[in-house]
């Protein structure tokens, strides 16, 4: 047997709920590939403020960077937006990203099983889409510096820097095309180098980069243009890398070929250790009311298990498992005519018992 140190942080709204449902998986799941877990739970984001007057407690941190794996639920809400910018849930989830150096995120849009009829574009368009955005996580304009509000002339002004080095570019275009080489040897790199300096570079180091990998097809794009075509030819693009804020923007665009966020993982990668995150938000309206949908974090266990544990098998079977599950049942988020409507926590049962049938 082989053992892990997973954190686990909830976070807010609907995290807690879709967790519960995502930590069952992996407990039927890893002893079947060897793998003990020690599981350990701290607070990240609101909750983590209302507790300790700040999102991301030193305690949490600490925990995060002595794991193997983090698995995160969701942070934010309205609850907090009033807050001062330095301590709002979300900057905690930055910092922890910055803290154990996962400066690259993996965000798959796949449609799994017949939710094609779950989108909003047509069938013909998405039917068969697979795309992986490698976005940025630790630099660019979310993090550059100088950066802040101040009054020039009478009047207030907002300004962010937007800023890459060589090696930051050229790490996260490694990954990119690591992870195209697993897939269809297909790259798309998406800058705005016709305006913008810091991205000219960047298409430079990334054809630089991809001379090392002559297996794979490298394409370049404008930002602008990448998220026309992700609406008009999904199925054109394998794996596509790009900087933090148009990564941002493109994956959430990808996101909506699936019909719903809450169908989407997520892993931030780099550091010894990664972060696995469902696309979603906390959505506390629906918070208590088991009406989440806890499938991209169930997705999300899955991709840990593949990229920190190297368990492809394990990823494979969770997703065959949801795959088999959407047959039959739905969350309202996917609702569709001919399905029975479920909630969260039996969805999460349906799961587990397709999983202890295998």
């Amino acid at each position: 047997m082989i053992t892990k140190k997973i954190l686990v942080t909830p976070g807010d709204g609907i995290g807690p709920e879709v967790t519960k449902q995502a930590i069952h998986v992996l407990k039927t799941v890893a002893p079947r590939f060897e793998l003990q877990l020690e599981l350990s739970e701290k607070p990240v984001g609101g909750v983590a403020y209302d507790l300790t007057g700040t999102p991301i407690p030193d305690e949490t941190l600490k925990a995060a960077k002595n794991s193997d794996a983090v698995l995160l639920g969701a942070v934010g809400g309205p609850k907090w937006e009033p807050l001062d910018f330095s301590v709002r849930p979300e900057r905690g989830l930055l910092k922890l990203r910055s803290e154990l150096e996962l400066y690259a995120n993996l965000r798959p849009a796949v449609i799994y099983g017949d939710l094609v009829n779950a989108s909003t574009l047509k069938p013909e368009i998405v039917d068969g889409a697979d795309l992986m955005v490698v976005r940025e996580l630790t630099g660019g304009i979310y993090f550059g510096e100088p950066r802040g509000v101040e009054v020039r002339n009478g009047e207030r002004v907002g300004f962010n820097t937007l800023v890459y080095s060589e090696s930051e570019i050229r790490r996260i275009s490694k990954v990119g095309f690591e992870i195209a080489m697993k897939r269809k040897k297909k790259l798309t790199s998406v800058d705005k180098a016709n305006v913008l300096e810091s991205t000219e570079l960047w298409r430079e180091i990334a054809t630089e980069v991809g001379k090392d990998f002559p297996e794979v097809e490298l394409s370049h794009m404008y930002a602008d243009n990448a998220a026309m075509q992700i609406i008009r030819n999904p199925k054109q693009f394998d794996t596509m890398v790009t900087t933090n804020m148009f990564g941002d923007i493109l994956s959430d665009a990808a996101a909506m070929m699936t019909g719903s966020l809450g169908m989407l993982p997520s892993a931030s990668i780099g550091g010894k250790n990664g972060m696995y995150e469902p696309v979603h938000g906390s959505a506390p309206d629906i918070s208590g009311l088991d009406k989440a949908n806890p499938l991209a974090m169930i997705l999300s266990v899955g991709m840990m298990l593949r990229y920190s544990f190297d368990l492809t098998e394990a990823d494979e079977m969770i997703q065959q498992a949801v795959v088999k599950t959407l047959e039959t049942y739905r969350t309202d988020d996917i609702m569709a005519e001919g399905k029975t409507l479920i909630g969260c926590q039996e969805m999460g049962e349906r799961v587990l018992q397709i999983l202890e049938q295998k």
